[in-house]
């Protein structure tokens, strides 16, 4: 347990994402660890049923979206988060699989346009990276902009999904 967390692993063919579940719902899914790999057991007899339910929609979610295909969400627990960034994650939720916005597009929509750097902020601190398509978020002129996972992982997600952006 992390923070009260309960975790488990999702393998993936792209390695293995840890999420973690509160009382509430996911809260957090941390990316495969780059050459260390997790040999953590997972005793399933003491997680709460409601979680064991959360998880399989969990991994089959991850699963679907890394392969480019859109996918119901399990709860959100964004405790402990700004209203700010909670904002701007809902509109992230709303972006299309294979369609993207930029980071003025997004502080548009939540109503404050001059927030193009803050919105930045918060997607770089999104807690569930790919369910949360923070990676759909580009700079202006379709450039990349930045990334949690590092601009490798959202190239790869973005050409999954079929989307053109600039180099």
């Amino acid at each position: 347990m992390k923070n009260k967390f309960v975790e488990l692993p999702i393998s993936t063919r792209d390695g293995k994402f840890i999420a973690h579940y509160s009382e509430k719902g996911l809260a957090e899914i941390d990316w495969p660890k780059v050459g260390r790999a997790s040999s953590r057991a997972v005793k399933s007899n003491g997680i709460p049923a409601k979680i064991k339910s959360w998880h399989r929609t969990t991994e089959t979610a991850l699963k679907k979206i890394l392969a480019g295909k859109k996918s119901k969400l399990p709860p959100l627990d964004w405790t402990g988060k700004t209203e700010f960034q909670k904002s701007v994650w809902r509109q992230m939720l709303k972006i299309s699989t294979g369609k993207t916005k930029s980071y003025g597009e997004i502080a548009a929509a939540i109503g404050n346009p001059k927030a193009v750097r803050a919105v930045g902020g918060a997607c770089g601190a999104n807690p569930v990276p790919v369910l949360v398509p923070c990676h759909r978020v580009l700079a202006a002129n379709k450039k990349l902009g930045g990334f949690s996972g590092g601009l490798d992982w959202k190239r790869s997600l973005l050409k999954r999904e079929g989307v053109k952006y600039s180099a």
